[in-house]
């Protein structure tokens, strides 16, 4: 067997698991079960009936779903093979998503979650008190976070907490009978921030940076706020890693034109014990629970965007909430009159497993633990920042000596673009050479050649220096043997894909029936 030097930092002889493997509909073969079940006794049968003929004839199906038929070994082959193509946080050194704050969540709040599986939304209040003081206390300790004075767990991300924030807005006005349709954001804010008030029916306000400092001029906040503006909605730190120490004017302002003001905090792990919504004068904020507060990213899926207001906005948050009296927690479903308020944003009060690891991160650590948290993510951004700026041809922009990255950066290899016509999207493709995830950024590109880091508090020094390494090493390639860049990625699951169906909505098939009816009819 070969001898592997190993005298390299960089992790040169990685190689991604490969499988020609199907989808699950494909490997179907009619009459395999991976369980047999038995068929329902007549005892069953008469106490809860069939499941279907109690539905409305209009929703019930005419013939039986498509489901695979699978046998039990090979679905476990199916699915162990999907996990091995997969480059997730526990295989990697996590720092290459910024903005995503993709920390390390303990195993152990990942096993108690799992006792959740077994319980039902609709139990009765008596059976899950356990859960629901979960929820409660979690919302006290939003509560101490921010300074803000209620929070719902409703929203299922970042994104829809924004919609949430949008629609409470909207609410709120139309309540008191002011017409107002525009809200005002940053270029750099999350793009969500300007998103999520358009599909509420907004008018966007955009607030282009300084060209020295990065950051909005007050002066023309100033200028853009009038009778007509419903909101400011802005993150702070923004998206390049930049904080904002002149928010409390801006929101002052706002403030004195009518305007509500809304934080987006899903750059919150710069803060956590440092500064608060309220001391800044915000009337609300969300918060990632699936990334400030450990419980990791889902695809999309398990996430939660705890959403907090001010007193004045607590009756227009969507229900149920989670109350106490003494004795016992139980749901509240709110005033009966909802008119003005947001009834609900999604089903139930929360993903449960979600707040259930937030809440045990959170207890873990305690005051002085967050605190250190934000600490040691800061430190952490900004040595690697020093072994970013470190590597021939890297920068950022605003760099005037005034502006300190918090937790992340988002740097700019424009030159390396210009001497070699290698982009940071080649880069990032040959870093899953290595094992490692490296993102650009947010799309439209506002920056050039855009890559955004985030270590956060999990990685260490030695973690930081292989990564940094690791960089250094590929933009030397960029260099010496731009090709290999550019065709990259040579060891990972899949090579290069061709983006250009992303842009044809009528080659998308977002079915499994979709894909059947486009492809195979």
């Amino acid at each position: 067997m070969k001898r592997i030097d190993r005298s390299s930092k960089v992790r040169t002889h990685f190689h991604q698991a490969k499988w020609d493997e199907p989808i699950i509909f494909e490997l179907s073969t009619p009459g395999e079960r991976g369980v047999s079940v038995p068929k329902a006794g007549q005892a069953v049968a008469s106490a809860v009936g069939d499941g279907v003929s109690d539905l409305p004839p209009a929703l019930r199906r005419r013939e039986r779903p498509a489901l695979p038929e699978v046998s039990q070994n090979r679905l476990l082959r199916h699915y162990m093979r999907l996990s091995q193509m997969t480059l997730g946080a526990d295989v990697n050194i996590e720092i290459g998503q910024g903005t995503c704050t993709m920390k390390y969540s303990p195993k152990v709040n990942e096993q108690l979650a799992k006792k959740l599986w077994e319980m039902h939304p609709l139990q009765d209040e008596d059976t899950v008190q356990g859960i629901l003081q979960v929820f409660y206390e979690t919302d006290q300790y939003m509560r101490e976070i921010s300074g803000l004075d209620k929070f719902t767990f409703q929203p299922g991300g970042g994104s829809q907490a924004i919609f949430l924030m949008a629609s409470l807005v909207r609410a709120y006005f139309e309540s008191r009978g002011e017409a107002r349709n525009e809200v005002i954001t940053t270029l750099y804010s999350h793009p969500s921030d300007a998103a999520a008030p358009a599909v509420t029916g907004y008018k966007i306000v955009y607030l282009q940076p300084d060209p020295q400092t990065g950051l909005p001029d007050p002066e023309a906040f100033k200028a853009v706020c009038t009778e007509k503006t419903a909101a400011f909605m802005v993150a702070n730190p923004e998206d390049t890693g930049l904080y904002n120490g002149q928010i409390g004017e801006l929101v002052k302002h706002a403030h004195s034109v009518g305007a509500l003001c809304c934080y987006d905090q899903a750059n919150g792990n710069a803060v956590l014990g440092v500064a608060r919504a309220k001391e800044a004068g915000f009337d609300m904020c969300h918060f990632n629970l699936h990334k400030t507060f450990s419980s990791p990213h889902g695809c999309s899926g398990p996430a939660c965007g705890a959403t907090g207001v001010v007193e004045k906005l607590i009756p227009f948050l969507p229900v149920p909430s989670v109350e106490y009296d003494g004795k016992k927690y139980y749901l509240d479903d709110g005033a009966a009159d909802k008119r003005y308020g947001v009834a609900k944003v999604r089903e139930f009060m929360g993903v449960a497993p979600v707040v259930l690891k937030a809440y045990c991160w959170i207890r873990m650590l305690g005051p002085n633990g967050l605190w250190q948290a934000t600490k040691t993510a800061v430190l952490n951004n900004n040595y690697l920042v020093k072994r970013m700026m470190s590597i021939p041809g890297i920068s950022a922009y605003y760099e005037n000596g005034n502006n300190q990255r918090v937790e992340q950066c988002r740097y700019t290899m424009e030159q390396v673009a210009k001497d070699t016509g290698v982009t940071s999207g080649d880069v990032q493709r040959r870093m899953m050479d290595f094992g490692m995830h490296f993102w650009t950024s947010h799309h439209p590109y506002y920056l050039p050649e855009p890559i955004t880091l985030e270590p956060t508090e999990s990685p260490s020094k030695k973690d930081i220096d292989e990564y940094a390494d690791t960089v250094a090493y590929v933009i030397k390639e960029c260099y010496e043997d731009p090709e290999t860049v550019k065709t990259a990625p040579h060891r990972s699951t899949i090579h290069q894909v061709d983006e250009r169906w992303m842009d044809d909505p009528e080659g998308w098939a977002i079915t499994w029936k979709l894909y059947n009816r486009k492809y195979n009819d």
